[in-house]
């Protein structure tokens, strides 16, 4: 009997176990389906990024690696090693490090307090929100011709110096010129930097902010116990666009003092342009190689560092 009861148990669950493998194959196939429309919506874009950044970037590497574009022999690290001992590259990433060190903190430090100044009930807020977004809208050489007249040698800045009895100072050809770029960079980007912010600071919880408050905490513990947390991806973003930004003074100090200038802001971007303009492609493609790979590691360790602060904040 019990045998007889097995083999009809059995032989019910057979046609189950066939309705569960026909439900996996057609969910398994609506699955491929799903990706094959994704694929087709994303072939664009994918075609796109492979034609105008994989495939010239791969093309960078391999002339990093060659000898000449004619010979085109393979010398694996030689250029690389050429390059670390060549004097002006060494003062370009000196100089580039030292502004995005010094200009990128500044950054966003100083469009953190801009944006909590915002926050607060202040007179003006709107002409001063205005004021920080202007340069927003305001092309680049026109920055620099103000630039220009405010710290030339003859300019608004020295004349102000001689009315308080000082002396007239070069700015640009001086120990003050990267200050003179970092302020420029400054007021251009602010203003973007403190709206990020400030959208930041609309999404915290209110609730958090008001049980701080029930509970006596002062403004400090406020803000790096709740708000800087809950900032931690905004932090993360405008610190990597910032860093980008800083990268891409180039334009800014072209404009300003041109090919050669002095010997402070002389960036990465002069190295790469005069090296193109000289047809070192060897020497070129090896720079860009370093210098990505510099910016991935340091975005790499800002995201580190962002999931390690952010860690216990809810999504």
């Amino acid at each position: 009997m019990k045998t007889f009861d097995l083999k009809k148990k059995k032989r019910a669950e057979e046609p189950m176990d066939e309705t569960a493998r026909l439900r996996r194959r057609a969910v398994a196939a609506e699955k491929r389906r799903d990706f094959a429309k994704s694929l087709c919506f994303l072939s664009p874009s994918l075609l796109g990024v492979g034609v105008f950044f994989i495939v010239p970037f791969g093309v960078v590497v391999y002339y990093s690696l060659i000898d000449g574009v004619g010979s085109r022999n393979f010398v694996f690290l030689k250029n690389f090693i050429a390059l670390f001992h060549n004097s002006a590259f060494l003062m370009a990433a000196k100089n580039t490090l030292s502004f995005s060190v010094l200009a990128v903190p500044l950054a966003v430090v100083l469009a953190v307090v801009l944006a909590l100044m915002l926050e607060c009930r202040i007179p003006l807020k709107s002409q001063f929100r205005t004021f920080f977004l202007s340069p927003m809208m305001v092309p680049v050489a026109s920055v620099v011709l103000i630039w220009q007249v405010l710290f030339n040698y003859n300019g608004t800045v020295n004349e102000l110096i001689l009315a308080l009895g000082g002396g007239r100072i070069d700015w640009l050809q001086s120990d003050y010129c990267q200050w003179v770029v970092i302020l420029l960079f400054l007021w251009k980007n602010l203003g973007y930097n403190m709206i990020l912010f400030m959208a930041g600071l609309a999404n915290i919880p209110r609730e958090l902010l008001e049980v701080a408050d029930v509970e006596g905490a002062s403004e400090t513990y406020k803000f790096f116990a709740i708000k800087l947390r809950y900032l931690s991806p905004t932090v993360l973003f405008v610190t990597i666009l910032s860093l980008i930004n800083s990268f891409k003074v180039f334009r800014e100090v072209y404009l300003l003092t041109g090919d050669y200038p002095f010997e402070k802001l002389y960036m990465l971007q002069h190295f790469m342009n005069n090296t193109f303009k000289s047809l070192d492609y060897q020497k070129l493609s090896a720079a860009a190689v370093v210098m990505a790979l510099v910016m991935v590691v340091l975005i790499a360790l800002l995201f580190k560092a962002e999931d390690w602060f952010g860690k216990d904040v809810e999504g």
